[in-house]
């Protein structure tokens, strides 16, 4: 491995340890949702995130 490359990997690990660090103290900052729990919501994973709705065998998508 060359010097130059060392050198771009180091400063890679950096400037992730940095982002890590913002990320965690971003996150310790953050407000916890006020909002209502949902009633007669889907389980599993947040439909809008992946495109589709479920519900007793009826698919929509939106």
């Amino acid at each position: 491995m060359t010097d130059k490359h060392t050198e771009k990997e180091a400063r890679i690990a950096q400037a992730a340890k940095r982002a890590l660090k913002e990320a965690s103290e971003r996150h310790a900052a953050a407000k916890p949702s006020d909002l209502p729990q949902e009633l007669g919501g889907r389980d599993g994973p947040e439909p809008v995130r992946y495109g589709d709705w479920e519900k007793k065998g009826i698919a929509s998508d939106f």
